[in-house]
């Protein structure tokens, strides 16, 4: 077993809360599974498990230890299954993604791949914070914007196209912006994202508005902006309707940036794995669909 000693034992105690629970659950003598801990334990010079002739409980490093060890066999027997011509996704895939984009996107493409995959199951994890997948243990993350983590793989699902626009109320009290730095006169309505992109002269061009109004929520933004109270960049899905409608109405359109991408980003390890593959290809499949159609 070399260094996998030991590590189906101790998930198998922690599952079962017994030496004798362990050794049915792995089909071995008890004398088995209580050598295989001692060896164990002995490697990582910590010990696991408290015992006593009545209890037997995972210590602090225990957990943590044991929550690791039990994606570790989860991603064995997934590979295991990949290279023997079983490939269809299975286990526990753990999903983060941005609040609005998870909610109105990724959320459903999820829950019809769980619908498609019986052996699958779906943690998704909703936060406008940038997680360290890596180290939290996500299997995949949704993100746009530069990759810099060098111990991430990215893959390309679709682009997100974004739109500065303010209500017809503003622009007749305030006047239309002629150029990129005319913001600096004009009422801004910051969302999530600190920094608006722009294209000028055939180049990006960046700028942090001097905000008045800051809010993570792109829905509250909206409604400020739909009140005459500023300008706001906001990815298209938020505001195509409201356009649409006359509501609302684009600003500076000269200037308008490139579609940004939308990234689903995985630690490099885990590429081989069915349920990763197949999920980036749904990804792909239906998510630049679903924005357009938002």
């Amino acid at each position: 077993m070399g260094q996998w000693e030991g590590i189906d034992e101790a998930v198998a105690v922690a599952d079962s809360g017994t030496f004798v629970g362990a050794a049915a659950l792995l089909k071995v003598s008890t004398s088995h599974v209580s050598r295989a801990i001692a060896r164990l334990e002995d490697r990582l010079g910590s010990m696991l498990f408290y015992r006593t002739t009545r209890y037997v409980g995972l210590t602090d490093t225990g957990r943590s230890f044991v929550a690791q060890a039990r994606r570790l066999i989860q991603e064995r027997d997934e590979l295991h299954a990949f290279a023997s011509g079983d490939g269809e996704p299975q286990g526990e895939l753990r999903v983060t993604s941005s609040i609005a984009m998870g909610e109105r996107f990724v959320a459903p493409i999820l829950a019809r791949f769980a619908d498609r995959y019986p052996r699958i199951s779906i943690v998704l994890d909703l936060t406008n914070r940038v997680t360290d997948l890596v180290a939290e243990g996500y299997d995949i993350g949704i993100r746009t914007g530069d990759i810099a983590d060098q111990r991430l793989a990215s893959r390309k699902v679709a682009l997100r196209k974004l739109e500065t626009v303010a209500a017809p109320t503003y622009i007749a009290r305030r006047g239309q912006p002629q150029s990129v730095s005319d913001l600096a006169n004009h009422d801004c309505l910051a969302g999530t994202a600190s920094n608006w992109m722009f294209l000028e002269k055939g180049a990006p061009r960046v700028i942090t508005p001097r905000a008045r109004w800051r809010c993570n929520s792109g829905e509250v933004t909206v409604a400020n902006a739909l009140n005459g109270r500023g300008i706001c960049q906001l990815p298209a899905f938020y505001v195509r309707t409201r356009i649409e409608e006359g509501h609302l109405v684009r600003v500076l359109p000269q200037y308008q940036a490139a579609p940004e991408p939308i990234w689903m980003v995985y630690p490099r390890h885990r590429h081989l794995l069915p349920k990763i593959r197949k999920l980036a290809q749904n990804l792909e499949d239906q998510m630049q669909t679903a924005l357009d159609q938002a």
